[in-house]
């Protein structure tokens, strides 16, 4: 196999190949629902992998596998879309992960972002500098009751004619985030206004009926308007709305962002895994 390094090579080796191709254990997988029955053996650790097997944003995917006998054994997605490609590499059997991560450094980009299991920061940090981003929940939704609690009655959904009012948020409460407005299409962005203004938001990084997969995400309250409760109610609302087309809702959030997380575990969320986050660059610049 090619020694690629080039974004786009990647992405032409992955999309184009008409065979899987074997580098030791590695594989590039095609089969969707290969890649999805490995998943779902633990879909807390898994939402974001499993909503990017949906045909919105497979394009942008690359998935490496570890195979042993012919069984899966762990796989890491590369996703292309952002302008900083992010790497999944989440495991609960930590010694197959690390030898897939080893197999594919020599095809990563020069520059990324990764969701990393505790551990793997060890094999990446050989070739790569490591800028870390700290440690971070997986959290699912156990106890829905806790949503039925909530007045979400003020929660309005968004659409792509709110996009102004949407990207002025976000440049006022959450600079830096990472926002899809493609994602305004999937009729999943709920907000709160005040006197014409947009002042709290809630929506997802994922969704996908097709999978039964959510993950929320940009989720915020203007500075000016916090402490009042209005993250609760659009993100209750936004689960409400989820869990009539998908089985299973879950989100990423920092472990230090303690006003975030009980929040979520106000909301029936519990914490399914852990893991770190970091800009990944290689070493000697680009």
């Amino acid at each position: 196999m090619p020694n690629v390094t080039d974004l786009n090579d990647i992405c032409q080796v992955a999309n184009n190949a008409e065979k899987e191709y074997y580098l030791a254990k590695m594989v590039i997988l095609h089969d969707k629902e290969e890649i999805a029955a490995f998943l779902r053996q633990n879909i807390p650790l898994h939402i974001y992998s499993l909503g990017d097997l949906d045909d919105f944003f497979w394009p942008h995917t690359v998935w490496y596998a570890g195979r042993q006998n012919g069984a899966i054994e762990a796989i890491i997605l590369l996703y292309t879309a952002l302008p900083l490609p992010t790497l999944l590499a989440l495991a609960d059997d930590l010694a197959p992960m690390q030898a897939l991560l080893q197999s594919i450094l020599h095809l990563l980009p020069r520059r990324f972002y990764a969701h990393l299991s505790p551990g793997l920061e060890e094999v990446v940090g050989r070739d790569f500098r490591l800028l870390p981003y700290g440690r971070h929940y997986k959290m699912i939704l156990t106890d829905r009751s806790r949503l039925d609690q909530v007045d979400f009655s003020r929660a309005a959904r968004l659409s792509a004619a709110d996009l102004p009012a949407v990207q002025e948020l976000y440049q006022a409460s959450y600079p830096g985030n990472w926002f899809d407005a493609r994602m305004l299409d999937t009729n999943h962005y709920y907000g709160v206004w005040e006197e014409g203004r947009l002042v709290s938001i809630a929506g997802v990084h994922v969704y996908s009926p097709t999978y039964g997969v959510a993950a929320l995400g940009n989720i915020t309250t203007h500075p000016a308007h916090r402490g009042r409760g209005l993250g609760k109610i659009v993100t209750a609302r936004l689960c409400a709305s989820l869990l009539e087309t998908v089985d299973q809702v879950g989100l990423n959030v920092k472990a230090d962002n303690q006003p975030a997380v009980t929040l979520y575990h106000s909301l029936g969320f519990t914490v399914a895994a852990e893991y770190d986050e970091y800009t990944i660059e290689a070493r000697g610049g680009a």
